[in-house]
């Protein structure tokens, strides 16, 4: 244990809060480029499953959605202690046709729920692909809001909360560098969000350019609301993601 000296707060300088609000938020981004997606309701809790925009492969899409699928089992574990879910839990991994990767993701998921000391029963994927999880509650579940007031709607609607939105910006902004090989990336932003990309000796920018050897043009958008963002390539055409 030792003195914290440094001026700004200890949580941000460590990124506590964004790490605890990406956990804990609707959505839950894993390593890998694909996201779960859960949802709370009063007769159970449902998971949902998706690959994102990072299997470009259709050739390998079965290994590819075992792998997607085996990662979600293993971060939808952890998330069931985490937030200490109970009752029904409906996960709905990505489809996979072949018996055997079924069977595969079934053993895996038992293997990582193995070290959850609450006492649950995990059902094999249904035929529709559905696999049903019941699940003791050992303590009230956690519950953190990830949402504030949309700036752009003056509170009519809800936005994803704007402290994991860089690190969105930069999976992107990698999957178009780095599996794309797109050059001469623009990145059209909010103002607000774009003097932050700028600001500083050691900008966002600059780092960018020291890890993919790119410098990226960031161009502000007044008519744009305060998260959103854009990618555009060197003919001036948004790359869709």
């Amino acid at each position: 244990m030792k003195l914290y000296k440094y001026k700004e707060p200890i949580f941000e300088h460590f990124g506590v809060e964004k790490q605890i609000k990406a956990s804990f938020g609707k959505t839950v981004n894993l390593q890998g480029g694909a996201y779960l997606v859960i949802e709370h309701t009063e007769a159970l809790h449902v998971i949902d499953v998706n690959s994102g925009n990072r299997i470009a492969n259709k050739e390998n899409q079965e290994d590819n959605a075992l792998l997607v699928n085996k990662e979600a089992a293993r971060e939808i574990a952890r998330q069931l202690r985490l937030r200490d879910m109970g009752g029904i839990v409906v996960i709905d991994f990505i489809d996979m046709h072949k018996p055997q990767n079924r069977k595969e993701l079934y053993s895996y998921l038992k293997e990582c729920m193995a070290e959850d000391r609450a006492r649950h029963t995990i059902l094999p994927p249904s035929k529709f692909g559905l696999v049903q999880i019941t699940r003791q509650r050992v303590r009230p579940e956690m519950s953190v809001v990830t949402s504030e007031k949309c700036p752009a709607c003056d509170g009519t609607g809800e936005i994803r909360s704007s402290i994991v939105l860089i690190d969105d910006i930069e999976n992107n902004l990698s999957f178009i560098l780095e599996e794309q090989n797109e050059k001469g990336v623009t990145l059209c932003v909010h103002p607000y969000l774009g003097a932050y990309i700028k600001s500083g000796l050691i900008s966002r920018r600059l780092k960018w350019f020291f890890k993919y050897g790119q410098w990226i043009k960031v161009k502000d958008i007044q008519s744009y609301h305060l998260t959103e963002f854009h990618f555009f390539n060197k003919k001036d055409e948004e790359i869709k993601l």
